[in-house]
C-alpha cells in the first residue's frame, strides 16, 4: 500500500505517515455515503442544525488542538491558525441560525392554487480541497452543503492530511450519522472514478486553475453540478486621495496575512503616481516590521510556505521578472521553504508577477498616471475573483463598480470571505459561489411545484 508522510516545513520534522484508501476502500466509503442518504435527508433540518451547532462547540473547544496541527502540517504562524478555526465557529453558527430560513420553500403566485420552489438535496457531493485553509476551506463548504441534507466525501490536498482525518472524526463527534462525512485519501485516478460514479451528484473544487479545468471537464461529460474557487491575481487600486495612515495596515495584510499564500490576497498593487512615492515608504516600513521566525510562536507573521518546491516556483516568477526590469525594493531571500516578505516595483504588465498568480509573500506595485489608468491595470487580468479599492472619494468608488468584472470588489478593506456574504470568482477564478443563502442552494435541486385542486 502507499503511504502518505506528512512533515513539517518549518523544521522538516515528520508529522506523521497516512497509508492511502485502496480502489477497495474508496468504494467502501461511497457506499457507506449512499447507505446514509436517504435517512440524512429524512432528519428535520432542526436536527441538522443542532449537530452545526455541536460542531461549532467542538471547535472552539479544540481551537488550541487544531490550530497547532495546521500550523505543524503547513507552516501558518499559530495566531492566525486560531483565528482560522474561529472563522469556521463563526460560519457553523451562521447557517445553525439560518439555514431553516434559507431552505424554506419560496412561495410563488401564479394561476395554480399553490405554487412554490421546493429546495431538496442532490445527494452525495465530492469535495476536493486545498492546504492552504485545511479547516476554513472544508467547513465553508461543509456547514451549509450537509445542512442542506446532502451527504460528503473529501478528498484533501496530501500534505495537511492530518488535518483532513481530523475534520473527519470532527464531524463524528458532533453526532453526525456514520458515512455522512467521509475523508478520502486517494488519488487522482480514484478522484476521476467518483466525479465519473452515478451515485456523485455533483463536486466541488478549490485549488489551481489546471485541476478546476480537469474535475469541470470531467463533470461536464457526467453532466454534473460542478463549483470551482481557483486561483486569484488580485488588485490593490490605491487613488491619490488614499488615507494611507488609516489604511495601511490591511493593505500589508491583505498581502502578507498567511504568509501570502490565499487565492484573495492582495498581489498587485497599482498605485496613483500623485501617491506613488508615500505608499511605496510607508508599505515598505510595515513590512520590515513583521516579525518571520517560528510559526509556533504568537508573535510570529511570516511563517514559512507549506512546501520548499512552492518557494521555488516563487522565486522563479522573480527572477523571470527581474530579467525585464523589474527591481526588489526589499526582500527577496529564500531558505528551503521560508520567503523573505518582499515588493517588486518597476513592474510591468508583460511581467509574471503581474500576470500570473504569486503565491507568497511577495508584492509588485505598479504606478498608475490617474484612476482611469488603475482601473485599466486592475482589470488587465485572466483571473477575477476580488479588487479592493482604497479612496476617500466614495462616490467615485460606487462609479468604477461596473468596471470591476470581479466576483467581489471591496472599498477601504481588503477582499475576505465572510458567511454572510457569498464568495466566488469570475473568468480564470472559476464559478459557482460558496457561503451565504446562495452557498447552501448550491448543491440543491430547485424544484418548481405547482398544484391545482
Amino acid at each position: 500500500m502507499k503511504e502518505i508522510t506528512s512533515k513539517n516545513p518549518y523544521n522538516g520534522n515528520t508529522i506523521g505517515t497516512y497509508t492511502k484508501d485502496t480502489h477497495e476502500t474508496v468504494n467502501k466509503k461511497l457506499k457507506k455515503s449512499i447507505a446514509v442518504t436517504p435517512q440524512w435527508q429524512k432528519t428535520s433540518i432542526k436536527t441538522r442544525c443542532q449537530l452545526l451547532s455541536n460542531i461549532s462547540s467542538l471547535l472552539i473547544e479544540r481551537k488550541e488542538q487544531y490550530a497547532k496541527l495546521i500550523t505543524q502540517e503547513m507552516g501558518k504562524p499559530i495566531s492566525q491558525s486560531i483565528s482560522e478555526i474561529e472563522k469556521c465557529a463563526l460560519a457553523c453558527d451562521f447557517y445553525a441560525t439560518n439555514a431553516e430560513d434559507f431552505l424554506a420553500d419560496e412561495l410563488i403566485d401564479t394561476d395554480a392554487h399553490e405554487s412554490f420552489i421546493s429546495y431538496d438535496p442532490l445527494g452525495c457531493i465530492l469535495a476536493v480541497m486545498p492546504w492552504n485553509y485545511p479547516f476554513w476551506q472544508v467547513i465553508r463548504f461543509a456547514a451549509p452543503t450537509l445542512t442542506a441534507g446532502n451527504t460528503a466525501l473529501l478528498k484533501h490536498a496530501s500534505n495537511v492530511t492530518g488535518c483532513a482525518k481530523a475534520l473527519e472524526q470532527l464531524f463524528i463527534d458532533a453526532g453526525y450519522p456514520d458515512g455522512c462525512f467521509q475523508n478520502i485519501i486517494a488519488g487522482h485516478e480514484d478522484i476521476e472514478t467518483l466525479v465519473s460514479n452515478e451515485h456523485v451528484k455533483a463536486v466541488t473544487l478549490t485549488g489551481s486553475e489546471k485541476a478546476g479545468k480537469a474535475i469541470a471537464k470531467l463533470a461536464g461529460e457526467n453532466l454534473k453540478k460542478s463549483v470551482l474557487e481557483l486561483g486569484g491575481n488580485n488588485a490593490c487600486i490605491v487613488w491619490e486621495d488614499a488615507d494611507l495612515d488609516a489604511h495601511m495596515d490591511t493593505m500589508v495584510k491583505a498581502r502578507m496575512q498567511n504568509t501570502g499564500q490565499s487565492c484573495i490576497a492582495a498581489k498587485r498593487f497599482i498605485v496613483c503616481a500623485d501617491i506613488y512615492d508615500a505608499f511605496v515608504e510607508q508599505f515598505t516600513a510595515k513590512v520590515k516590521d513583521l516579525t518571520s521566525g517560528d510559526p509556533m510562536q504568537e508573535d510570529t507573521y511570516i511563517g514559512v510556505m507549506a512546501r520548499e518546491d512552492l518557494a521555488e516556483t516563487l522565486q522563479q516568477q522573480i527572477d523571470d521578472s527581474l530579467t525585464k526590469g523589474a527591481k526588489i525594493t526589499l526582500g527577496n531571500e529564500r531558505q528551503g521553504a521560508y520567503f523573505s516578505p518582499t515588493i517588486i516595483t518597476y513592474v510591468t504588465v508583460d511581467m509574471p508577477v503581474f500576470k500570473e498568480e504569486t503565491f507568497g509573500p511577495v508584492a509588485a506595485i505598479i504606478k498608475a498616471k490617474d484612476r482611469e489608468e488603475s482601473l485599466a491595470l486592475a482589470t488587465d487580468s485572466r483571473f477575477g475573483l476580488g479588487s479592493m479599492l482604497f479612496t476617500q472619494d466614495i462616490d467615485a468608488a460606487f462609479n468604477a463598480i461596473s468596471n470591476i468584472p470581479d466576483g467581489a470588489f471591496f472599498v477601504n478593506e481588503m477582499v475576505k470571505s465572510d458567511p454572510r456574504l457569498p464568495f466566488g470568482g469570475t473568468k480564470a477564478s472559476g464559478y459557482g459561489r460558496e457561503l451565504s443563502k446562495e452557498g447552501i442552494l448550491e448543491f440543491v435541486n430547485k424544484k418548481t411545484v405547482y398544484i391545482n385542486k
